[in-house]
């Protein structure tokens, strides 16, 4: 869970952090823009406790306020690690270790306050605690930036020290898939155009059971196709590297897999199928217009791609095709991703529309037909065929569900698994 410094916790923390709620996923948390003007951290573990529910324990500490940053102490070694300020991000920042006498002798003010801190933390026993970690009760908390990539390797150890191992995991019966049956897999993530000179498309799945082996027989449960496995990889960054084998809690790419979705299952052996990944009610909604009609083959192409890769949900009008569809997001730099990408990936520069629509809710063909009679409603379809009903007022929605409860207005997912 990553925290702005300056913001604090903002509604689209909320929403992931509630996903994670749902899953028992274990939480850590990261005080992000400690380098810029923001809030007091005391402030903000206090934050963390009221809204989110969670104790916050400090594994890293701040020495000087945000914006005048001096570095982190280690809260179990009492050593303290400099922040010196890298050219945005573009190397990793250096992290010189110092022990506490230099440091004080250094820091000076910064570090006695820092110090009375840590004390503080100390004496209400705001510690570290696995067992309460692993129980979603408590939550370690790390400080840095980003940007500049400083605090990030103590968050990283972190979750190779603290996160649990691979569980088995439940299937949409509710069955267990132990981790010695035969292999599956979850994909999470679809990107596309990773390697420009290639144009290539990866899926990205988590072995959740058994041992994969590139080349093995494996089955889409969606589809019921075969997928291909003689071509895999992990990746990280730039770099890739086939892989021959893989275990439970791997992440494993399988290179143009064209007919895989997110939240789809691979097997071998025994069928399996897991819940599909959450996925959030839009908030926000605008229309996408090609910027030059020669380019309409690039744009459909670029806009299906993008929305099976997630980064946003793609609605039409069966009547107008792909000509200008909606796109629906939790957020308006989906926006700015989406129109980027399809500029420098696909040659089709895009030109982003604001709509009026407040809401979205799945319907179906008997309820549209009585929605298409009321004014400020648009009834489209996402890629799943799936039938929405968009609203340009949120009051009137509110309106029509309690005078005609009848209507089939479901919430979209809002952070629910997508099954």
């Amino acid at each position: 869970m990553v925290l702005d410094t300056a913001k604090g916790i903002e509604a689209q923390t909320l929403k992931l952090f509630n996903v994670c709620r749902s899953r028992n996923l274990p939480v850590l948390t990261f005080f992000n823009k400690f380098d810029r003007p923001g809030r007091d951290p005391l402030e903000l573990l206090d934050e963390v406790e009221q809204q989110i529910g969670l104790r916050a324990t400090p594994a890293t500490w701040p020495v000087g306020q945000p914006g005048d940053f001096r570095g982190t102490i280690d809260r179990r070694t009492g050593l303290f690690t400099k922040y010196t300020r890298t050219a945005r991000g573009a190397a990793e920042a250096p992290e010189e270790i110092i022990d506490a006498e230099r440091a004080a002798a250094e820091e000076g003010d910064a570090w006695k306050v820092a110090l009375d801190s840590c004390s503080l933390l100390d004496a209400i026993e705001a510690n570290v605690d696995l067992p309460s970690f692993l129980a979603g009760k408590s939550t370690p908390v790390f400080v840095g930036s980003a940007l500049t990539n400083f605090g990030v390797r103590a968050l990283l150890d972190a979750v190779a020290e603290l996160a649990p191992p691979p569980i088995p995991r439940f299937d949409l019966a509710e069955n267990e898939r132990a981790l010695e049956s035969p292999f599956s897999g979850f994909v999470f993530k679809i990107q596309a155009n990773m390697d420009p000179n290639h144009r290539d498309r990866l899926a990205f799945a988590r072995v959740c059971s058994g041992h994969f082996e590139r080349g093995m027989d494996v089955e889409c449960t969606r589809s019921g196709r075969a997928v291909g496995t003689k071509y895999v990889t992990t990746a990280f960054g730039n770099d890739r590297e086939t892989i021959e084998e893989a275990f439970p809690g791997d992440i494993i790419g399988l290179v143009n897999a064209g007919d895989l979705r997110i939240g789809d299952t691979i097997y071998a052996g025994k069928k399996v199928e897991f819940p599909g990944v959450p996925r959030f009610a839009p908030e926000v909604f605008a229309s996408a217009r090609p910027l030059d009609r020669s380019k309409i083959k690039q744009f459909r192409k670029g806009i299906e791609q993008l929305d099976q890769e997630g980064v946003v949900q793609v609605l039409r009008d069966l009547d107008f095709g792909d000509t200008e569809p909606v796109l629906a997001a939790v957020g308006v730099l989906q926006f700015e991703v989406f129109a980027y990408r399809l500029s420098s990936e696909f040659s089709a520069p895009t030109e982003i529309i604001s709509s009026p629509y407040q809401a979205m809710r799945i319907t179906d063909k008997a309820s549209a037909d009585r929605l298409r009679q009321i004014g400020g409603i648009r009834i489209l379809y996402r890629s799943d065929n799936e039938m929405v009903a968009l609203f340009e007022n949120k009051y009137r929605l509110q309106r029509l569900e309690k005078d005609e409860p009848e209507l089939t207005l479901k919430l979209v997912f809002d952070g629910q698994p997508d099954s």
